[in-house]
């Protein structure tokens, strides 16, 4: 049973540096999209009772309160429905995010990214530190208890005390969630084709993630990239994380629903002429559904139960993959833990290659 939904919202008033991901600046294309979005939710959609539903995008607060409840009234959900919507700080203020809490909406996702104006301003974002703190301020006027922010470490200029910086000021303000993640500079943003001078080597972006580690004392380390204080973790990622099935809706969104991963289309006339045809779609084979199992359970702190991984492929994984396992808890890099394994901290520094060699 699927229940949890993605929603892709691609508009973006300008496109920030190091993005890569399918937003486009056609404000004057909304209308069009939500009636090709909508039409898609009633072509796919079973009605079923939600646990999670998360805007994404792009930037979803660009969308008008009228236009995102038009959405929520396609969708079935109830009050214990973890329900976010991303936001800019430069895009919201009190009459809009009071809007949100009215219409559903109880997770706050903030795209902070730095606290630092001049990096702030060299990655292309349009807001500011205050407007941070402010869209904080009003998201608990508005009554959201449940609010996240953005970190980015590794970025142009950054170093190792501004990082530190920023780490202060998230364990000060009153947020319950942070997402962070290194920079990467992958094909597609402006970065890749005008690199940045000064972009912290690799020992200093290790440096940054561990003392992250470190410092965020009152998060717990619950996942790679994210950090939440009790009873406050991501349901919508979890849901990802532990390969349950997800409706995915909107122009490039990926969903995955009765066995089938699908993607839909990456650009506006495709999608808007055909919004309930998919790009991609394919039922995965039992070797790349171990594969999977094996790569999101390391994502997550408490790592892999290998007794449910021996059951559901019938298999010995401690056989399977002896070499790999002997290597990794030899450097310290796998930790075994009563169920099964799981990445240290140095471990996820490096997790991409060692997941690879599962592969």
């Amino acid at each position: 049973m699927t229940n949890s939904v993605y929603i892709h919202i691609p508009f973006c008033l300008s496109k920030c540096k190091y993005c890569s991901f399918i937003s486009f600046p056609n404000i004057d294309k909304k209308v069009g999209y939500l009636y090709s979005l909508l039409k898609e939710i009633d072509y796919y959609y079973k009605g079923e009772l939600l646990n999670t539903i998360y805007f994404g995008g792009g930037t979803p607060s660009l969308m008008e309160i009228n236009e995102l409840k038009k959405i929520l009234d396609k969708l079935n959900f109830n009050q214990d429905t973890e329900i976010t919507i991303e936001v800019n700080p430069d895009s919201v203020d009190e009459k809009y995010l009071l809007g949100l809490k009215d219409i559903g909406f109880n997770r706050l996702s903030i795209g902070s990214q730095s606290f630092d104006d001049n990096i702030l301003s060299q990655i292309g974002r349009r807001h500011n530190s205050n407007q941070i703190f402010q869209t904080i301020e009003l998201a608990q006027k508005a009554e959201f208890k449940n609010i996240s922010v953005d970190l980015i470490y590794g970025l142009p200029n950054q170093t190792l005390d501004m990082f530190k910086k920023d780490l202060n000021i998230v364990n000060s303000l009153p947020i319950q969630h942070v997402s962070l993640y290194g920079l990467k500079i992958d094909e597609g943003c402006y970065f890749y084709k005008h690199y940045p001078e000064h972009v912290p080597d690799d020992d200093t972006q290790a440096d940054m993630y561990l003392t992250a580690i470190e410092q965020l004392k009152d998060f717990e380390h619950y996942e790679i990239s994210n950090f939440a204080q009790k009873g406050f973790e991501s349901k919508h990622n979890l849901n990802y994380w532990k390969e349950n099935e997800y409706y995915g809706f909107g122009i490039a969104a990926h969903g995955f629903v009765d066995g089938i991963r699908y993607s839909n289309y990456e650009t506006f006339d495709k999608y808007l002429n055909n919004p309930t045809e998919r790009e991609f779609g394919k039922f995965l084979t039992v070797q790349e559904q171990l594969e999977e199992s094996i790569f999101l359970g390391f994502r997550i702190a408490e790592g892999i139960n290998i007794n449910t991984i021996n059951e559901r492929f019938n298999i010995n994984f401690d056989s399977k993959y002896k070499n790999i396992i002997d290597k990794y808890t030899q450097t310290g890099h796998i930790i075994k833990t009563k169920n099964g394994y799981k990445l240290s901290n140095q471990g996820f520094l490096v997790s991409n290659i060692i997941l690879s060699e599962f592969i």
